[in-house]
């Protein structure tokens, strides 16, 4: 291998990286596969001058219709623009507010991609997100089973990652980062760097589990590792399906020459020897209950998109 190669153009060899940004401007110098989005990457980008133009469109082309449709016309602005951009897929969020409602997210989904597809985008290029409640991930087999692809978001434990294989959920995004949050949190003062970083990391620790589960027991749901806070935890997930990588992050690999190997490998996880586990309602419920950090993550992921939603609301007002 070329000494001299950027750990980005390595990543690229073992991963499929996807760009986690709503600035579609910024993501072009990284050639990634993908793309994501969620509500706080869009409203982060709305409030950018050099979106202005495109808000200003949408809005005119959607004077006197409800703000939850004008929303949508937004997002798929974004997702349609972004396309033209990356030559793989985009992924597009429901609105957090239906996470606890099955009939709402898939009604909502649909609608978004029936949006794409008459600006002439097929739903094979886009992911619909949704948030990985019991609700959600109900929503997402009845959609998946339609052919309309679903993204699980807001995802912190092996439960609700199993749950979503059973509902034949195209790909997951675990967070990593969040996890990590939450741990150095939990243990404050005692949190070392050298102990709990690194191959240790827990953010780091919980998608290579995932990861090793699927692969041990040939599922086929994608794993996208998501909401990094250093490269340091992208780098000990090389060899993963996908990652999701903010443009900070992403030229902080670039600008970077450091040799790598990829830490996760389908070999790897097949050598594991693991149990199946059993997802059904209850099953779900209790184990995600038990877990104190995915119960508070997912909560607290929700409301936060949720906020930020009824921001880019008032953006568009």
């Amino acid at each position: 291998m070329n000494v001299m190669s950027t750990l980005l153009e390595q990543l690229k060899q073992y991963t499929t990286v996807v760009a986690d940004t709503g600035d579609f401007e910024r993501m072009q110098a990284f050639l990634p596969q993908d793309a994501t989005t969620n509500p706080s990457l869009i409203l982060k980008a709305a409030q950018l001058p050099s979106y202005q133009s495109l808000i200003a469109d949408v809005k005119a082309k959607n004077v006197g219709k409800p703000v939850d449709q004008v929303i949508d016309a937004l997002l798929v602005a974004f997702g349609i623009e972004i396309l033209k951009i990356v030559p793989g897929r985009v992924s597009t969020e429901v609105d957090a507010r239906l996470s606890f409602d099955t009939a709402g997210t898939i009604k909502k989904a649909r609608e978004i991609i029936a949006a794409y597809e008459a600006k002439g985008i097929s739903k094979k290029r886009v992911l619909i997100k949704i948030a990985s409640t019991w609700e959600g991930i109900q929503a997402a087999k009845t959609l998946q089973a339609e052919g309309i692809a679903c993204n699980m978001t807001l995802l912190f434990s092996l439960i609700q990652a199993v749950a979503c294989a059973d509902a034949k959920a195209q790909l997951i995004s675990p967070f990593v980062g969040r996890i990590t949050d939450w741990h150095k949190k939990s243990l404050g003062a005692q949190w070392q760097d050298e102990v709990h970083g690194g191959a240790n990391d827990p953010g780091v620790v919980s998608v290579k589990n995932i990861y090793n589960y699927y692969k041990s027991f040939d599922i086929s749901t994608e794993v996208m590792g998501a909401s990094f806070r250093n490269i340091g935890q992208i780098t000990h997930l090389a060899g993963c399906d996908l990652l999701t990588i903010s443009p900070e992050l992403l030229a902080e690999l670039q600008a970077n020459s450091a040799a790598l190997t990829p830490a996760l490998t389908v070999k790897g996880a097949q050598a594991v020897k693991l149990t199946l586990i059993k997802a059904d309602e209850i099953s779900f419920r209790y184990q995600l209950n038990q877990d104190a950090m995915a119960t508070e993550k997912l909560s607290e992921g929700i409301r936060l998109f949720c906020a930020d939603i009824e921001k880019l609301e008032k953006v568009l007002a």
